[in-house]
């Protein structure tokens, strides 16, 4: 198992009802495999996890990144400028 760290901002942390959270999660799980595992077992993110950004310890990942030990996570809504 993998321990890893989500942060949540915006209105995902809204959605959340947390800022961040724990999880242990499979040592080959990718960010893909991640965002499917919160809509499931947080039925309020399941939404946002469509169009969520992601960062690994600060760093933007796409989903077929696989989620490295003890890694910080940050999930992000997506940003419009205008």
């Amino acid at each position: 198992m993998n321990h890893i760290k989500l942060l949540f901002f915006a209105t995902i942390r809204d959605r959340a009802g947390a800022k961040s959270m724990e999880l242990d999660i499979p040592a080959d799980m990718t960010i893909l495999q991640l965002k499917k595992k919160l809509g499931e077992d947080y039925p309020n993110l399941k939404e946002s996890m469509t169009s969520v950004l992601v960062t690994i310890n600060r760093e933007y990942a796409f989903d077929e990144a696989v989620v490295p030990p003890n890694a910080e996570i940050a999930l992000f809504p997506p940003v419009s400028g205008g």
